[in-house]
């Protein structure tokens, strides 16, 4: 039986039979990983708390018929921070659901990984205030990551300047200006002011975004946008978005 040692971010664990977890990773070459961990919810098991949601391990995995197995875990980031307070867990669960649904198994995308370890650090010592923003940014990244690049400056259609204008093309994944507004169709409404904001956290480090000083008016606006962006082009329900979003509806 052929193994393999990953460095890998638990995103969820699912039940299996009496005593069995089936958990979904994100590789470090950002492919999914969905393996079995054997006898992890008996009581005293050794594997449980280490395949924890929001937790970084290296794993040896086995490779099985169907499902690959795991027989070691050793914690290289517990981020216990964020498991312990209710906000940050609800801010994690929308980064770890938006990776469960768009990672696939042997398609790499090694920037994710480094930008979902990254986002979680953040949200395990950020202000609370700071969640929201933190979430915003990190799935304006993972949809360019994934081919979706959202812009903020130029016109989608015509590449010319968007200046004022305030339709945004969520198909094409940016502003419109208003000769192509004219014609364009499924459009929402985005200000220069809250594509500003959008731009800026596009170009920002995750460590810098806590910091950023976004009035909460234009905050609400650039999630409630991302927020369509992401369902538009995210073909799977994001629960855990969806979760998120109700307190800010």
């Amino acid at each position: 039986m052929a193994s393999r040692r990953v460095r890998a971010l638990s995103l969820k664990k699912t039940k299996l039979g009496e005593t069995d977890l089936i958990v979904t990773f994100l590789a470090e070459d950002g492919c999914q990983v969905r393996a079995v961990a054997k006898g992890a919810r008996k009581p005293g098991s050794r594997l449980g708390g280490r395949v924890e949601p929001f937790v970084v391990a290296d794993l040896l995995v086995h490779e099985g018929r169907s499902l690959d197995t795991i027989s070691d875990v050793e914690i290289a980031t517990a981020h216990a921070g964020i498991r312990a307070d209710y906000d940050r867990t609800t801010a994690a669960s929308v980064v770890a659901d938006f990776l469960d649904k768009t990672s696939v198994e042997c398609q790499t995308e090694d920037r994710l990984f480094g930008l979902a370890c990254a986002t979680l650090d953040a949200m395990e010592t950020a202000e609370g205030s700071a969640l929201p923003a933190l979430v915003v940014a990190f799935l304006l990244k993972g949809i360019a990551m994934h081919g979706y690049r959202p812009q903020f400056g130029v016109c989608a259609s015509c590449g010319g300047e968007a200046g004022a204008t305030s339709g945004y093309s969520l198909e094409d994944a940016g502003p419109v200006c208003e000769l192509c507004g004219a014609h364009a169709h499924g459009t929402v409404v985005a200000s220069p002011e809250v594509r500003g904001v959008l731009a800026a956290f596009m170009q920002a480090r995750m460590t810098e975004v806590p910091v950023m000083d976004v009035p909460p008016r234009l905050l609400a606006e650039a999630f409630a946008l991302t927020r369509r962006l992401v369902g538009y082009h995210v073909p799977a329900r994001l629960k855990a978005l969806e979760m998120y979003a109700a307190p800010m509806v």
